[in-house]
């Protein structure tokens, strides 16, 4: 009779999470933000430092062969769009591995950098950078363009499958223990990452260097090979974990009341993350605060159900990401200001107002 209880008052209140997010408008938030991204994208091919805009565009179907077509065929269609779908594949892949790490461990606060999984995909791929040369030639020469995104999807399911370990207590999920070992990881993995680059020779470490700030400026066909995988996985597997997501924001117990195995889902959840974050971390580097940003603000707009906060968070994280790259490349032209910087810049105010807002103490 219990059990019977707790199960429909479970689907009780799921019931209630998909009714709050379509009266706030949750479906006109999806196709707004599809529009937003069209335009942004466009903008994107059509703003840069060389001068060449949109109206070259025919170029690259006109077939000519004049020095100013090549070279306009060669800005917009070898660096301008790869950059462009890379921007839209990291920015979407951060901002909802964050929503479901955030509604796995049923926390605002559980973005992959502040709890450390950037920092482990980012140190396994720059070991990856620093030693395929040596030791990891094999490695390297076998995956080719994947041996970047594998190595940092595995650093990044590793670190998110220790601090699952760390910070599962009796079944439960301790919010504290999680965050504060979050930062431990992320410092283990800055030490691990400092040590590479200590041991690295000059070129090496400015490239290095340069990497951790995050940046999309090394952009190409190869690396959208790289990450295009890993975003299809995500994108197909997202619906089997809506369900899932919903059930853990009551809770556990409630979860598994509703008929998921939560366990299962768990795991699921966590790989899809990391290969998310391992992906996005090994094309464009460090890039803080989007898994925070977007899906609060997304919360905030329609309510938590899984079934539009997902899409939602995707679309406006590439969004984001792609904005932030156009600012990067034009607001100190010619050089080029790091991506990681002006993610910073936007991110951390809102972190902040979170934690004040919601008063977390640890």
């Amino acid at each position: 009779m219990q059990e019977r209880a707790a199960t429909s008052t479970a689907q009780m209140r799921t019931r209630r999470f998909a009714k709050s997010s379509r009266s706030r408008g949750g479906g006109f938030l999806i196709i707004s933000s599809a529009v937003v991204l069209l335009l942004i994208a466009i903008a994107s091919l059509a703003i840069g430092p060389t001068g060449i805009s949109l109206d070259d565009v025919g170029v690259l179907f006109d077939g000519a062969d004049d020095p100013s077509s090549q070279q306009a065929r060669l800005v917009l269609f070898d660096l301008r769009l790869p950059r462009t779908i890379v921007g839209v594949f990291v920015g979407a892949s951060l901002a909802v591995a964050g929503a479901m790490l955030q509604g796995l461990f049923r926390n605002p606060l559980a973005d992959p950098s502040i709890i450390g999984v950037s920092g482990g995909a980012a140190l396994a791929a720059v070991t990856t950078i620093a030693l395929s040369d040596g030791p990891l030639r094999f490695w390297a020469a076998t995956l080719g363009v994947y041996a970047l995104p594998v190595s940092a999807f595995l650093g990044g399911i590793v670190t998110t499958g220790l601090l699952i370990l760390v910070a599962g207590r009796g079944g439960q999920m301790m919010m504290g223990t999680l965050l504060l070992a979050g930062i431990a990881f992320a410092a283990l993995a800055m030490a691990g990452t400092g040590l590479v680059a200590f041991v690295s020779d000059d070129d090496e470490l400015r490239d290095l260097t340069l990497w951790q700030l995050g940046s999309l400026s090394g952009s190409s066909w190869d690396k959208v090979l790289g990450i295009a995988p890993f975003a299809a996985v995500l994108l197909f597997a997202l619906p089997t974990t809506v369900r899932a997501l919903n059930g853990l924001l009551l809770g556990e117990a409630e979860a598994f009341h509703l008929g998921i195995n939560v366990e299962r889902m768990k795991l699921l959840i966590v790989t899809l993350a990391a290969a998310a974050v391992g992906s996005a971390v090994a094309v464009a580097g460090i890039i803080s605060f989007i898994g925070i940003v977007v899906p609060h603000l997304v919360r905030l707009l329609v309510g938590p159900d899984h079934r539009i906060l997902l899409p939602a968070s995707a679309l406006i994280g590439a969004s984001l990401m792609v904005l932030a790259d156009i600012v990067a490349r034009m607001i100190v032209q010619p050089a080029e200001l790091p991506i990681g910087i002006v993610m910073a810049i936007i991110g951390a105010p809102v972190f902040l107002h979170i934690v004040l807002r919601r008063g977390y103490a640890a």
